[in-house]
């Protein structure tokens, strides 16, 4: 049981330095403009989608199959959409600025159920043996960063106190760590189980990109800004899968 609670706290402190470093580096920018964060929801919707497609989803397919896979985007995306579509309206909260409040929320509930089996998998990888683990954390920690981001920005900029915003960041990062504590005590979840989890994760994912991040990235500046910052993200994303 102490290996299953070291276990734990390794995969909830990774999250925790992953997500908590995004929100610094969107700390950096004092009152951005329209123009720095379009390229910065850009590059982060970049990234996401370039992780989603290339790594999550190719990843459930080869665990559960490709129809499973495809029933977990869906579930996730469909479940998604009914959060974005009873949400209340947060404008009155914050101002004119509500939506991007609303955006750091949904992303928030994304990266959330995200992290869960990113946990499973580093429980799993260190029942496996110990280097598969730490090369998984590593992998886990350095994915966050950019997902930290994209929570942190929108937040930031509708007005909520920096110290509330990276609360809220680092809060996502505590599925990890329960997902480590589950997989490290059975050892081997279930295959479908495991890609149902990733692919859930996967469609909450590609419903926030696609229908949140790249939409207000180009609304805030109609130019090849946005445009370039996207297909940044994805060429990094690609870089990171490759090369850690």
């Amino acid at each position: 049981m102490n290996n299953v609670f070291t276990i734990t706290i390794i995969g909830t402190i990774v999250s925790l330095i992953g997500t908590g470093t995004g929100a610094l580096l969107v700390f950096l920018f004092k009152n951005p403009d329209n123009k720095v964060m379009s390229l910065i929801l850009g590059v982060a919707g970049g990234l996401m989608l370039s992780v989603v497609t290339f790594d999550l989803l190719p990843e459930a397919f080869d665990i559960g199959g490709v129809p499973l896979g495809i029933g977990g985007v869906i579930i996730g995306s469909l479940f998604t959409a009914f959060i974005d579509e009873y949400l209340p309206d947060f404008g009155a909260m914050y101002s004119n600025k509500g939506e991007y409040f609303k955006m750091g929320i949904l992303l928030s509930i994304g990266l959330a159920m995200h992290n869960f089996p990113e946990g499973l998998a580093i429980g799993s990888g260190f029942a496996a043996g110990s280097r598969l683990g730490i090369g998984l954390s590593i992998v886990i920690g350095a994915h966050d960063i950019p997902e930290g981001m994209a929570v942190a920005a929108p937040m930031s900029i509708s007005g909520v106190n920096k110290w509330k915003t990276y609360l809220y960041t680092i809060l996502t990062a505590v599925p990890t760590g329960i997902g480590a504590f589950v997989g490290a005590l059975l050892g081997e979840v279930s295959p479908i189980f495991i890609t149902l989890c990733i692919s859930f994760a996967g469609g909450t994912m590609l419903y926030i990109v696609c229908g949140e991040l790249i939409p207000k990235s180009r609304s805030l500046f109609e130019n090849f800004l946005s445009t370039l910052g996207i297909i940044a993200g994805v060429i990094i994303g690609i870089v990171i899968i490759s090369f850690i």
